[in-house]
This record gives C-alpha cells, structure tokens and sequence, in this order.
C-alpha cells in the first residue's frame, strides 16, 4: 500500500508539472539584479501561506511572502538574494507549521517549491526545484578586481623596464640615494646649500597620505553605490561592511594629522591663541560645508528644507576635529627624548600625556553610562537594537535604545529619516548614524588616531620601535573588540555596530587602522617600495574630493541613468567609474600644486 501511495504522488506531482509549469515560466516577470523568481505550487486539499525572515535579521518576526490557494493552485513571488532566507509554510486555517527550510537564493534564477503530502498522506513535504540557470553575482566584481590588478602591476612593473631599456637612467637610479622621510606631514626635506648653512625642509609622511586618500577612494566608490552590492553597503544593524570602514579610518586619519601639524607649528613658535584661532574657522567652515550640501537635492534645489538635517558626516567630523585640535593644543607639547629609567619607561609615549587620556576615559564613561543606564520610555534599559520587527518584534519603537532616544528629543524629525535597519527591521523611527552619542566614540577613535601621531614624534627615526608599537596597539584593540563582541554579530555583550559607533566597533576599527597605517608605514616611508600613488593624490585634495563628489554625483559624467538592472554590471562600471575620474582629477590638481586648505 505504501509503494502504490508513493507511485500515486508522483504520477500526479509529474501530471502536474506538465500541464502548468512551463506555461507559468513563459509570463515570469523580468528580475533586477538581487532578486530571484520562486513559484509555489500547492497540492494540498487547504490553502497555505508563506513567510520568510533574513538570516541577518536578528530575531526578527517573519513575514508573510504569498498566500497559495488549495488543489493544485500556484502563486510566485520574487525575493531577494543578498542574504540567506528562512522560509516556513503554514496552514491558514490554524498556523500549523507544515515545513519550513534555509537556502541562500542565486540572482536571477527561477525556483520552484511543491507543496504536497507524503506517500503516507500524513505529513506535508516540500520539494524544491531549480527551473532555470541563475546569473554569477560576482562575475562582474571578479573581472573588475582582475582588471584593477593587471593595471597596477602595469605601472609597477613599466617603470622598471623603462630603466632597462635606457642604460643610463638605470644608473643613475641606482647611484642615486632613496629619499628619506621625516615624521611631520608638512613639507619636504631636502638639504639645500645656502652659503655655508644648510636648510631641511620636512617631507610630507607619504603613508598618511596614501592612508587617507585609500580611505576617501573607497568612501567615493561606496557612495557611488558600489556596484550594488551588499556587502559596500552599509550594514543593516550589527556587523562589519566594507562601507562601515571607511569613516573611522577618517577619523583615526584626523587624529593623527592634528597631533603632526599642530606639533609642527607649535615647534615653530605659532602661539596658542593663533592656534585656537585656526581651530576654531577650520570647524565652523567644516560645520558650514556639512550643514549645506547635507541638505542640498539637485531636485528640490540647494539648501531645501525637504532635506533639513542637523547631524552629517561632516558636521561629525568637524566637532570630533575641534575637540582632538584642543586636546592637542591646550595639553599636547611635543614630548621626546625622555628618560628611560622610570618603571613605566616602556609606556611613557602614554603616561606622559595622562591629562589628555583622563579625559578620553571621562568621555568613554559617559557613553556607557547614558547608553546602559538612561531610561528609556517603553524599551528595556540598555538596549542596542534596531527595534522594528527584531527581537521578535518586541521593542518596534526603540531603534537605537538610548543614542536614538536622545536624538529624536534634541532633533526632532530633522535628522536622517532612512537609517540602514528600515528595510530589513522595518522600522518607523527616524535614527541618525551622526547622532550625539556615537559623536563621543567617534572622538574616542579620533583620539587612537593622536596616539599613532604621538608614537611617530616620540619615537622619531626609530622605525622599529613604531612598528613593534603600531602592532602593539592593534593587538590590544583586537583582542578588546573580540571579547566586547564574543566574535559574533549579534550576540557579544557590545556588538560592533556602526550605526551606534559603539565601543567594541571603535576597537576593532581601531585596530584596523593601526593595522593598515602600519603597513602603509613600512612599504612607503621605511622601504620606499612604493610612493603611494594613486591615493595620495584624493589623499592631499581630501575636502575637494569629498565634498566634489557629494554634489556632483548625481550628473555626467559621474553617473547616468542605468538601462541594463538585470545584474551589477552596469552599477559596478559606472561606480568604478566615477571614482576613477575623482581619482583623475585630484592627480591633474596635484600636477598643477592645487590643494584645497581649510
């Protein structure tokens, strides 16, 4: 009885299949790039409903995806592929669960699901089908990566076979000396011969420049929206994306900036008050350019009111720049040279500036204090969610807990009305990635960045000792960020969260930095294997860049109107693109010694 069961279910799954599949597939609706095309098919004698939940929505409540009608009735749907879906069927007439399964979608492809009763007609089955060949996401990002390779080993490998094809140049390269690089990021040092003195002028520090100009190359091409893929988006909630490391390295990039310039010129005798003076226009031009061009629509024409929002990105930086500027002039004189028989001689490049970490450690305080202890109407004290249907839709109200609280009290409606959670959490509450609260870690981050710029002074032309230090602070920071976030997105006791800047976030990005700024060190200025070409071009016309690209993305040449969407590849290219022509133009401004100073 049980074969004739099982051969009766077939027959009828085949029958089925026949008559009614290939008539469906002919009108499928035409699939954009993340998306793929599922038909449901539904055997049984009552009709059953479909839902689904992202796997990097955490806790989240699931979602009705489409109804199928009883008896060999059928309903499709088109999900997304960015991440892994979890999808369960149910009866409609008393929610039992009748099958559920986990399964990461390819883009574009077809997929069909069969809902149907076992061969003992007691339980329900669900048999999943690929109907068609899906497209390889990837292909386009594989091939540009390959493209980018080839072009770099181009100019990497063309200067040498230059040299040997001229005999003489090659000589000369080799008698000549490699140049040396000083610690301060102003100018050039070069000896020159003035009667019987000699001059030295300071070289700028090539690793920061390409350290900041990579960072801002990979802001534009993130802005330019990365190909459309997810992973140069931002994150949802919890977790790490490429997008999510670009502005801390802007902000570790500052801090060490502010403590060598400042430094220089106070070597040089430029008084406090003149110092406080430049501080102070430097951020109220920075405030200024934010506030404008943050709230400026190339269709509702500059400064619309529609756009009002208080925070930014550049706001941010500019208040984390004067507040690192001010630590740096009322407490920061250079310090070099000290004597090492103190028992805290090994940490004496951070002893030495105790005031200035008394402060940061205040501020570090603060932020755990208002984020876990603040009440917070109708959420749970301390709260680090996305609210919306995470959590099991417990807490819909309560994005952000205490850093979004606080916001929307201060701000109101004018701040960012479309944070990264809205779409996958579906959240109703605007929340601000510049908010108040995430502005003091991002001062915290700033702060990592000053006492890179303090070991490079207080260890000047000891490259060994920098290094071993640079390593030194990355592993402290790692091992900081792994134990706050238990090496999981969703489950440490401090996620790494960009959106809230929290604190395990700022450690680990923190370490990345030391990391990344480290090797930047080593291969340019210790070894001078490479010049940092091409990013120290965006990286010396940073402003120009930034706010250029901001304001002009939306014309041509930087961006058209897309015609192919069925896959990246369009994206991708016009995002590459864009960011190659910034590229270009900070190097023509570089030709001509343009650099845009605040």
């Amino acid at each position: 009885m049980e074969l004739v069961g099982l051969v009766r279910a077939c027959v009828t799954l085949l029958l089925f299949l026949s008559s009614s599949c290939g008539a469906y597939m002919a009108s499928a609706p035409t699939l954009k790039m993340d998306q793929a095309l599922v038909i449901f098919h539904n055997q049984l004698p009552h009709e059953v409903k479909v839902l689904y939940t992202s796997d990097y929505c955490y806790k989240c409540v699931y979602q009705s995806l489409v109804n199928v009608r009883a008896n060999y009735k059928n309903a499709s749907a088109i999900i997304s592929t960015k991440f892994t879906l979890s999808m369960r069927v149910e009866s409609i007439e008393d929610n039992t669960v009748l099958c559920r399964w986990t399964q990461k979608y390819h883009e574009n492809g077809h997929y069909t699901v069969w809902i149907l009763l076992s061969y003992d007609s007691r339980n329900t089955t669900c048999i999943h089908n690929v109907d068609g060949e899906h497209h390889n996401s990837y292909l386009p990002i594989l091939v540009a990566t390959l493209f980018l390779a080839v072009t770099a080993l181009l100019f990497v490998v063309a200067p040498y076979i230059y040299r040997k094809c001229y005999a003489s140049k090659f000589a000369k390269s080799i008698c000549c000396q490699r140049p040396q690089y000083s610690l301060d990021n102003d100018e050039a040092h070069a000896p020159q011969a003035e009667g019987s003195a000699t001059k030295v002028k300071h070289k700028r520090l090539r690793s920061l420049d390409a350290f900041r100009g990579f960072a801002l190359t990979v802001m534009v091409f993130v802005n330019y929206g990365g190909g459309g893929y997810w992973f140069f988006q931002h994150a949802p909630w919890n977790g790490l994306t490429v997008a999510d490391l670009v502005m801390p390295w802007f902000v570790f990039i500052i801090g060490t900036s502010v403590v060598l310039a400042l430094s220089s010129m106070q070597r040089k005798g430029v008084g406090r008050l003149q110092l406080l003076q430049k501080i102070t226009w430097r951020t109220a031009v920075l405030l200024t350019l934010g506030f404008c061009f943050l709230n400026y629509s190339p269709r509702d024409g500059p400064l619309s009111w529609s756009w009002l929002r208080i925070p930014g990105v550049l706001q941010r930086l500019g208040f984390t720049y004067f507040v690192l500027a001010l630590l740096q002039t009322l407490g920061g004189n250079e310090k070099t040279g000290q004597k090492a028989d103190h028992w805290w001689a090994p940490i004496q490049d951070v002893v030495l500036y105790w005031p200035q970490w008394l402060t940061i450690i205040l501020l570090e305080t603060l932020w755990l204090c208002i984020t876990f202890l603040l009440p917070v109407p109708n959420c749970p004290t301390g709260y680090l969610g996305a609210g919306g249907i995470g959590d099991d839709g417990l807490y819909p109200n309560c994005t952000g807990g205490a850093a979004g609280y606080v916001d929307r009290w201060l701000f109101g409606d004018n701040m960012y009305r479309y944070p990264t959670c809205k779409e996958l959490y579906r959240t109703t509450q605007p929340f601000d990635p510049e908010g108040i609260l995430g502005t003091i870690n991002s001062i915290v981050m700033g702060f990592l960045g000053m006492q890179a710029g303090k070991i490079l002074i207080f260890y000047k032309e000891k490259n060994i000792h920098i290094l071993c230090r640079f390593l030194v602070w990355a592993t402290i920071l790692g091992i900081s960020a792994a134990v706050l976030s238990k090496c999981t997105r969703d489950e440490g006791f401090i996620p790494i969260n960009k959106n809230l800047w929290s604190l395990s976030y700022v450690t680990c990005m923190g370490c990345l930095s030391f990391l990344l700024l480290a090797a930047m060190y080593f291969v340019t200025d210790v070894m001078g294997w490479w010049g940092g070409q091409p990013f120290v071009y965006p990286g010396m016309n940073s402003i120009l860049v930034y706010v250029g690209h901001s304001l002009l993305g939306f014309y041509f040449p930087f961006s058209w109107e897309m015609r192919f969407q069925e896959s990246h590849w369009e994206w991708l290219f016009q995002s590459l693109w864009g960011t190659a022509l910034w590229v270009l133009i900070a190097y023509l401004l570089y030709r001509k010694k343009f650099f845009l100073k605040i």
